[in-house]
């Protein structure tokens, strides 16, 4: 069966969404660490709706810093790649042609470095989750007692961590004298450029006092807020759409496809080292400040998203389209993002927060997207700091609702607990997961053990939530009651 390919581009259905631009003219300006679907799905479309209006030098150099798999999905494909749009009114088909290559850090570090401090680029993007940063998710420094970290202080010719691949690229830079790229964070992380600047700095530090003064004085490292739902794409989603690509009868094999709603949103602060594609005439919003965007979007969205993660896996629901078909369910986003979310953000000027918040439940409610629980639940102890503690500490300064956030920290720990409600095993996927078990292992059948055990991780909570009586209190009950009566049961007697 043949591949996606350069080539066979001219034979795709016409209602297919083709490159507009001449793909072998085009040179890279962006190298991206962590090539997984949401960075095809969100910066390469806005990138490629930038080259399909204007062209310019702006072709994305991919890099995956762990597993070889997404080079050997776009690699045979000249980089291209279907990005599937899904609603309840169908798809859209476009294919995305700004990923020139894409090269897998592990196997050869030193040239990957190279390309990072290539005259040509001028940004370094990165979607490498909230684990990717080796800091403590609390205080934000750099975890200096992370493998990686401690490997890349050691050998800084043969990174392994992205902070470890920032770094020695901007030496290279630093020493040859080259003007220095921007650094553009676009986790789900708050304040996400300070976040990297910090350990980007703190690790440079560790290597030179002079080049953490270079970095600071000539790299940039904007804030973003970005928002699309990129389920993870699955075989019977590369076999539905192999008749799609296909011509005269014969189907067409896309390894690189993903998946994504129609909405998408990017916001980026206007700071950049060395020049930057126009993103902002293509639907991206290019702002002096972040924060506010950043703010209302980490704690509606998010929070709720891993809310419904944690209390819908446990409840037995595969989907978050699953999920929001359950009234209690409905009714208990609706009440977080009224009350303890909702009493914490304050809309910019002409933002309609109620709409928003509207279309944020329709969104959850896409059957059309297969977006997994399980998916969402992964990483927590990184994602909980940002997505509902952070909320939670504002609650509490001001005397606020804590319940709903209680009940996401609840269902989290019932959660990383590794058992089910059915006594089955779960997958639990998490930096910390070995360390949540045990805390969790050593007070079975006593839920308010399991609360101070786990509440106790100083990684995750600070040193401040564990005196929080009343947070404590609230936690505790709510994991009593998902132990004595299930998650959904509770959910539904409340809400």
């Amino acid at each position: 069966m043949n591949r996606l390919n350069q080539k066979l581009l001219s034979d795709l259905p016409k209602d297919i969404l083709l490159p507009a631009y001449d793909r072998t003219q085009l040179k890279a300006g962006i190298v991206h660490l962590g090539i997984g679907a949401f960075h095809r799905a969100h910066q390469a479309f806005y990138t490629e709706a930038v080259l399909n209006k204007f062209g310019g030098d702006w072709g994305i150099i991919g890099c995956s810093l762990r597993s070889a798999s997404v080079r050997d999905q776009l690699v045979p494909q000249d980089g291209l790649y279907t990005l599937v749009e899904r609603s309840g009114e169908g798809e859209k088909l476009q294919i995305i042609g700004a990923v020139l290559d894409t090269l897998v850090g592990p196997e050869n570090p030193a040239a990957l470095v190279a390309q990072m401090a290539a005259d040509n680029v001028k940004i370094v993007s990165l979607t490498i989750t909230e684990k990717g940063y080796c800091h403590d998710p609390a205080t934000g420094n750099l975890n200096e007692a992370h493998p990686d970290i401690i490997h890349d202080l050691q050998h800084l010719d043969k990174p392994v961590s992205a902070i470890g691949f920032l770094v020695a690229a901007l030496k290279q830079r630093c020493d040859n004298q080259q003007k220095a790229f921007t650094a553009l964070s676009c986790d789900n992380l708050p304040n996400n450029g300070e976040v990297l600047e910090k350990v980007v700095v703190q690790f440079a530090q560790k290597i030179s006092p002079v080049l953490a003064d270079w970095i600071k004085a000539n790299a940039t490292f904007p804030c973003t807020m970005i928002d699309r739902i990129v389920p993870a794409t699955t075989d019977a989603d590369r076999q539905d759409i192999e008749a799609r690509l296909g011509a005269n009868g014969e189907s067409l094999r896309d390894e690189g496809m993903v998946v994504c709603e129609p909405f998408s949103q990017w916001v980026v602060e206007d700071k950049f080292a060395n020049g930057r594609p126009e993103w902002e005439k293509v639907g991206a919003l290019l702002v002096d400040d972040v924060h506010v965007f950043e703010k209302i979007k980490l704690r509606l969205l998010n929070g709720a998203h891993s809310t419904m993660a944690y209390t819908g896996y446990l409840s037995g629901f595969e989907y978050i389209s699953e999920v929001m078909e359950q009234p209690a369910f409905v009714n208990l986003v609706k009440t977080y993002m009224a009350r303890e979310a909702g009493e914490t953000v304050v809309a910019p000027a002409g933002f309609d927060i109620e709409a928003y918040k509207q279309q944020l439940r329709e969104r959850f409610s896409n059957k059309a997207l297969k977006h997994r629980t399980w998916q969402i639940a992964m990483d927590g102890s990184q994602k909980l700091p940002q997505r509902l503690l952070e909320t939670l500490r504002e609650q509490l300064a001001g005397n606020g609702h804590i319940d709903i956030l209680c009940l996401g920290v609840a269902a989290w720990i019932r959660y990383v607990s590794g058992v089910d409600e059915k006594g089955a095993p779960i997958e639990v996927s998490d930096p910390l997961a070995k360390e949540l078990r045990a805390a969790c292992d050593a007070n079975q059948g006593n839920p308010a053990g399991m609360v101070s055990a786990v509440v106790g991780i100083q990684k995750v909570f600070g040193a401040d939530l564990i005196n929080e009586t009343k947070f404590i209190a609230t936690t505790t009950e709510w994991l009593e009651r998902f132990y004595a009566k299930g998650v959904l049961a509770s959910i539904q007697e409340t809400f």
